[in-house]
């Protein structure tokens, strides 16, 4: 059904696309860039823009739907991770269970997360 929806999508869009590119714009009428003087019969007596406006409108409302369909496909789908089948890897709990040559756990480094400030050593009295 996913797939189904995204080649319609993808034929409404190049089909928009192309009625959109074949409307006129203000003053240039479609059949002058053909070559033709008579503008009106290319697309019948009623004229390109009914026509091509009308497509362009019911391929866009086509693209919206099936648009709005595939994003409530795509987020419905999504139910587990994407991590959920690798096995967890477990770390060994002694050190004696460290293989030889491991890297050794260290105390923080300050300013690092978590490491608590460091406590520093009481003044020495002033004489007076």
């Amino acid at each position: 059904m996913f797939t189904l929806v995204i080649v319609i999508q993808i034929i409404v869009s190049i089909v928009m696309v192309i009625a959109v590119l074949l409307q006129s714009g203000k003053g240039a009428a479609i059949g002058s860039s053909f070559g033709g003087s008579s503008s009106q019969t290319l697309f019948g007596s009623a004229g390109p823009q009914t026509m091509l406006g009308k497509v362009t409108a019911v391929c866009a409302a086509i693209f919206m739907l099936s648009s709005l369909y595939l994003t409530y496909l795509s987020s419905r789908s999504r139910i587990t991770s994407v991590m959920s089948g690798v096995p967890a890897k477990v770390a060994p709990v002694n050190p004696a269970d460290q293989p030889q040559g491991a890297p050794t756990q260290t105390a923080p480094q300050a300013g690092a997360p978590g490491a608590s400030a460091p406590q520093q050593p009481p003044a020495p009295a002033q004489r007076q």
